[in-house]
C-alpha cells in the first residue's frame, strides 16, 4: 500500500549531497573523527586508529563513508593515507544548511521572537 504525500518531492542534487553529509555525521564515531581531524588538521589512518581504539579496518570503513560524503580528503603518502577535512565540503555544507534554514535561529532584538516557533 502506498500513500501519496503531496508535500514530499524528489530531492535535487544538492539536497541529496547534503542528506548524505548529514547521514555520515549522524554516526557518533564519524562525528568524533571529524572533531579529531578539525583539531589536528591532518593525520594518517594510524593516528585515527589510536584515537578511536577501533580496529584499523573499522576506522578505514568510517573514513570511506566520510570521504564518499565529501567531508574529508585523503592523500596517499607512501604506505599511509593522510586525511584532512575537505574545505570545499565544509563550505558546501554550511551554504546548504543556510539555504535550507535561512530564517532559523537568527538573533533578534525581540527576545520573544528568538526562541522556538
Amino acid at each position: 500500500m502506498t500513500k501519496d504525500l503531496p508535500l514530499i518531492h524528489d530531492l535535487d542534487r544538492n539536497e541529496v549531497r547534503l542528506a548524505g553529509m548529514l547521514k555520515a555525521l549522524g554516526n557518533p564515531i564519524r562525528f568524533r573523527m571529524m572533531q579529531y581531524l578539525a583539531e589536528n588538521r591532518m593525520c594518517i589512518t594510524g593516528d585515527i586508529v589510536a584515537f578511536t581504539t577501533l580496529a584499523q579496518s573499522t576506522v578505514s570503513q568510517h573514513l570511506k563513508v566520510l570521504r564518499e560524503a565529501g567531508l574529508i580528503e585523503g592523500e596517499i603518502e607512501g604506505p599511509a593515507t593522510c586525511y584532512c577535512i575537505s574545505a570545499e565540503g565544509m563550505q558546501f555544507l554550511k551554504r546548504q544548511i543556510d539555504k535550507w534554514l535561512p530564517d532559523c535561529c537568527n538573533p533578534s532584538s525581540n527576545p520573544e521572537q528568538s526562541g522556538c516557533c
